[in-house]
């Protein structure tokens, strides 16, 4: 049900902020699901996606496990609030520019995907310093389904992809990716500002949501100069 999805996401925010605050601190264990039940009156299911969604962020580990997380310049980026907005909330001035946002048809991305349609929302944007130069080139392709096909004609409300994606009760609860580097070619370099065959880290992820289907699939080219991939192990069960 919508309501209860938003619910595990706020008790998930309540705890992100508690552990980065130090309520919680690192490496210990937060209080059992019976107390945070509890505290927040909500079923086992819905503690349990909040829990996981804390996990995805990296802040906890429910088994043994890895969480991994993008930082820029050291600083760890929210994604689900979109970096536009965590990037400011940490003073970094960046500039976002987004030179491509359209319905396209990609029958090769539809068959990778598994999904039933091969139209897309492609939104492609660059994240710039104030000296123009580009640090990152990320591209989004959501799969088209209902109210989303109107989405390049509407625009976005706040900046945020992600906003629009939770407003059409498209939610991520899990993802997956790959980190590879690979050099910058001339076209991308050239939307960079950069130089063609300069090294950037490349993030391939996938965001499913509860009932698996595809939410999103991301793209970016990351400068490693200002971005890194952060890994985070812990043992037992925090809960």
């Amino acid at each position: 049900m919508p309501g209860q999805v938003h619910k595990h996401q706020r008790i998930a925010r309540v705890l992100a902020d508690e552990i980065r605050a130090g309520v919680h601190s690192d490496g210990s264990r937060l209080p059992g699901e019976h107390a945070l039940r509890e505290r927040f009156g909500v079923s086992r299911t819905t503690l349990r996606q909040a829990l996981k969604v804390l996990g995805d962020e990296g802040l906890i580990s429910t088994h043994a496990g890895i969480g991994s997380f993008v930082t820029f310049d050291g600083t760890p980026l929210d994604g689900r609030r979109g970096w536009t907005q965590a990037l400011a909330e940490q003073g970094v001035r960046l500039t976002t520019e987004i030179h491509r946002f359209e319905t396209v048809a990609d029958p090769a991305l539809a068959a990778e995907l598994g999904v039933d349609s091969d139209v897309f929302v492609a939104l492609d944007r660059v994240r710039r310093l104030p000296d123009g130069q580009g640090v990152s080139l990320e591209r989004s392709r959501v799969p088209a389904t209902g109210d989303l096909a109107e989405l390049p004609r509407r625009g976005l409300a706040d900046g945020s992809l992600n906003t629009a994606l939770v407003a059409a009760g498209r939610i991520t609860v899990s993802g997956e990716g790959l980190v590879s580097v690979r050099a910058i070619d001339a076209g991308e370099a050239a939307v960079l500002h950069r130089s063609p065959g300069e090294p950037f880290l490349q993030l391939a992820k996938v965001n499913r949501a509860a009932d698996g289907s595809v939410v999103e699939r991301i793209t970016s080219l990351l400068d490693p100069a200002r971005f890194q991939l952060r890994i985070r192990s812990h043992e037992g069960d925090p809960r």
